[in-house]
Formats: structure tokens, sequence, C-alpha cells
């Protein structure tokens, strides 16, 4: 299997294990059926859709290739279903949401390049690709975004953007680029999640 079939598959991975994070946050939340559905598209999809329309790159990629949003309702469904298997699999989900966090933000990245967009715009971009999706997930399920917590969550990805822009100026294989660039933001998160890492706190006036 190549480099980017590889990438593929960690992407339909993390969209399966992002679209369950929003169907339970559903769950909790005692929506619906259909409530739970959209929760778990939004999360799975949104930082990406929302990605490809600021870079005027339409339709969005799911609907170019409708298997996100199949995976994305089939994974909502079966936590739908089976709710309490997923709650007791909370450190199995932080583990998929980190690697589809890895994932992610270095497709939204390397999509920011091929639109030539500076550093910033790329790091942004990625980010967005990344996380967007669960901010949309946390505002509609009426929780303070993850983002805006404390979480080394955002941050990660902020790290990971930054290395992965930098390495495409130099001579190293995209695929190698790729590779280090998401081990290091899934790193990053995985040491938070164990170690309890998080950002200084704003102190309230």
């Amino acid at each position: 299997m190549d480099q980017q079939a590889i990438i593929y598959a960690l992407d339909l991975l993390g969209t399966v294990a992002f679209a369950a994070s929003g169907a339970l946050a559903g769950v909790r939340r005692g929506m619906d059926l259909l409530g739970i559905i959209v929760l778990g598209i939004v999360t799975a999809t949104g930082g990406g859709v929302i990605r490809d329309v600021l870079l005027n790159d339409t339709p969005p990629f799911c609907f170019k290739n409708e298997l996100y949003l199949y995976l994305a309702v089939a994974a909502s469904v079966v936590v739908f279903l089976t709710p309490r298997s997923f709650e007791r699999m909370n450190r199995a989900m932080l583990l998929l949401d980190a690697l589809g966090l890895g994932t992610f933000l270095v497709i939204g990245t390397s999509k920011a390049l091929q639109f030539n967009l500076g550093l910033m715009g790329a790091i942004i971009m990625g980010v967005m690709t990344a996380t967007c999706g669960g901010l949309v997930r946390d505002l509609l399920s009426n929780e303070i975004p993850l983002i805006l917590q404390r979480e080394i969550y955002a941050s990660a990805c902020v790290v990971g953007g930054a290395l992965f822009f930098f390495l495409h100026q130099t001579a190293i294989p995209s695929q190698v680029n790729l590779t280090v660039s998401a081990l290091t933001v899934i790193a990053i998160r995985c040491t938070a999640i164990v170690k309890g890492w998080q950002l200084p706190r704003g102190q309230a006036l």
C-alpha cells in the first residue's frame, strides 16, 4: 500500500472517529436520531467543507466523494444504537480522535499549499480542517468549544501545521513530511491527554 493510500485510509478512519464523537455528544444531549446524525456529519466533515469553501474548491470534498458522508451516517447510527459501548471506549475514542486530528491537519495544510497560501494561511486551513467540525459540534450541543478551553488540541495542530509548512520548503519528500507532521500532532495530543497538559488560563479581572 503506497503512502497516499495509507493517508486516505487514515482519513476515512478519522472521519468515522469524528462522526462517532459528534453522535455521542448528541446522545448525551438527548437528541433524536436525525439530530445525532446531523451532529455526526458536521463533526466529521465540517472543517473540510469550510476549508474548501474558503479556497473556492467547490463542491466540497465530501460531495465529490460521498463515501465520507455514508461513513459519517453509519457511525452515527451505530453510536445511536449502542451508546454505552462507546462510553466505555473513552480512551480508545480519544486515541482515534488524535489520529483523526493529525491526519486532517496534514490534509488541510497540504491542500492550502496547493493553492499557494503562505505560512499563516496554510496553518489556519490545516487547523480549520482538523478542528472546525468539533467546534460546530460543540456549538450545536450547547457546549463550550474544546478549542477555546485549556486543552492541548488546536495548539497541537498549530505546531504540526508550522512543521509541515517549513518541511515543505526543504528537499524532504512530501510523503515523509506528511508522516512526520501528522505523527507530531498525534504525539503532542496523546501526551497531553496522558500527562494532563493544559494551556495557561487568563486571569479574571
